[in-house]
């Protein structure tokens, strides 16, 4: 289970030849945890990004990516 969640990271690394600097780990680290986050929760990764986006430009708080739990 764990090697299948990390499978299209993993993907994505050898694709691209992985980040030349610390700051390129860390965003890729991040959207791939984002992208994972989004996938087995159902949800489209390219409308919480634009609703990041656009949060952000609008200066508002980011969007939460899951509900707070009850």
């Amino acid at each position: 289970m764990a090697e299948q969640a990390i499978r299209p990271a993993v993907l994505w690394r050898k694709g691209s030849f992985g980040t030349q600097s610390a700051s390129g780990a860390r965003f890729a680290g991040a959207m791939l945890t984002v992208a994972a986050t989004c996938r087995m929760h159902g949800l489209d990764l390219f409308a919480y990004l634009a609703e990041v986006c656009t949060a952000s430009m609008a200066d508002l708080a980011v969007p939460q990516l899951l509900p707070a739990s009850a």
